[in-house]
């Protein structure tokens, strides 16, 4: 049994049965869709938001959780025999979620001064977050150090790799990401965007192609060219898209050494920007057992 207890907030996308199996605490996002507010997973599902998403022509809110509610969270997690604690969260280019779990930390700090608490900006988002937490998590519970995780965490953001097609511009204009007129010409065009993450923790649009198929051996080939090379965990990622999500995972598992896999279903906070229909795929480099 390990000695850490893991944090980290919805945003990660992680399934529910490694949720379960790692006892991971996830904090949830609030969203706001069809003029009624859930949080994230937990009281709505991905299927019943995209179902949701597609009927409004009003684009879906995200709200981050409160210092209260982060500060209820670890708390509970301290009176339950923690006495540390690994809190791992989006990007803070994309959301003050990091920031507000710093300020949580301090005010626990401050009422439990034997507890120590660390809270990692992991520059990712969905599971290119989910997948640090949940090798923390693994680690943690083969007792390494709050120090070693720190240290993992750090490791495995830098040699992972996402990238991703964007079904439609659309969203990403709604949210403001790209012009009006930039949306236009590329649902005119059939142009796809791949995007990715970067070093700093913000998306960006890694290359594009036009049509789904050479978007995809587009994508294929960036990971090829840019990802791990040896054994890797993988992830399928998908915002409503199962057919090509079993399409992408015969393809992974034909083009690289896997040892793992998993699919994943982009949650509400994370598919109210990236819109239904985004499907990728992420590769992090793992030892042999």
């Amino acid at each position: 049994m390990g000695n850490v207890k893991v944090f980290c907030d919805s945003t990660a996308d992680i399934p529910q049965h490694l949720i379960e199996e790692l006892d991971v605490t996830v904090i949830p996002v609030k969203v706001q869709v069809a003029g009624e507010s859930y949080l994230d997973r937990v009281t709505i599902t991905p299927a019943q938001f995209y179902q949701k998403m597609k009927s409004t022509p009003d684009l879906p809110m995200t709200s981050q959780p409160s210092p209260v509610e982060i500060t209820e969270a670890y708390r509970e997690a301290i009176e339950a025999g923690a006495k540390e604690i690994l809190s791992i969260h989006i990007s803070s280019k994309m959301s003050g979620t990091y920031q507000t779990a710093l300020l949580a930390k301090s005010m626990i700090e401050e009422e439990y001064p034997d507890v120590r608490i660390e809270v990692i900006d992991s520059r990712a988002v969905t599971y290119a977050l989910g997948v640090l937490v949940v090798m923390a998590a693994r680690a943690a519970k083969q007792g390494r150090s709050l120090a070693e995780l720190q240290e993992l965490v750090q490791r495995l953001r830098e040699e992972q790799i996402l990238v991703a097609l964007v079904d439609t511009l659309e969203y990403l204009q709604k949210g403001g990401r790209i012009g009006k007129a930039s949306a236009l010409v590329g649902s005119l065009l059939n142009i796809k965007p791949i995007i990715s993450i970067n070093d700093e923790g913000e998306i960006y649009a890694i290359d594009k192609a036009r049509g789904k198929n050479k978007a995809q051996a587009k994508a294929f080939e960036l990971l090829k060219e840019k990802g791990p090379s040896g054994l890797v965990s993988a992830a399928i990622l998908h915002a409503d898209e199962e057919e090509q999500a079993d399409i992408w995972l015969e393809k992974v598992k034909e083009s690289f050494d896997v040892k793992e896999v998993v699919v994943v279903d982009l949650g509400p906070a994370v598919g109210t920007h990236a819109g239904p229909g985004t499907i990728g795929c992420l590769l992090v480099p793992v030892e042999e057992s």
